[in-house]
């Protein structure tokens, strides 16, 4: 079992910068791939980025070069560095935890950003 707890999100005017922190516990060895979602009212939760324990990663076309994904295997923790926000990246932002068996998820952090 692995237990996230996101922290970070806040309301943030566009243009501003917001670093995320997904911190995992538990049986957290097992964990070969972070993610990190969002979602807003009326949408499909959708990708933002994800990262391997390779250190390889995906961010979703609508975010690139503006957010990083990265990882700290020594803490157990993911992060998502976001600059340059705009009020389309408002949502609640998931952590996500992939073993290669089973799927772990936080319990979201709400970024808002005001135009």
């Amino acid at each position: 079992q692995v237990r996230l707890v996101e922290s970070g999100g806040d309301l943030v005017q566009s243009g501003g910068s917001l670093r995320l922190s997904c911190d995992a516990s538990g049986r957290t060895g097992s964990i070969n791939t972070w993610g990190w979602y969002r979602q807003t009212p009326g949408k499909q939760r959708e990708l933002v980025a994800t990262i391997t324990n390779g250190g390889n990663t995906v961010h979703a076309d609508s975010v690139k070069g503006r957010f990083t994904i990265s990882r700290d295997n020594a803490k157990n923790t993911a992060y998502l560095q976001m600059n340059s926000l705009k009020p389309e990246d408002t949502g609640v932002y998931y952590c996500n935890a992939n073993n290669g068996i089973n799927v772990y998820w936080g319990q979201g952090t709400q970024v808002t950003v005001s135009s």
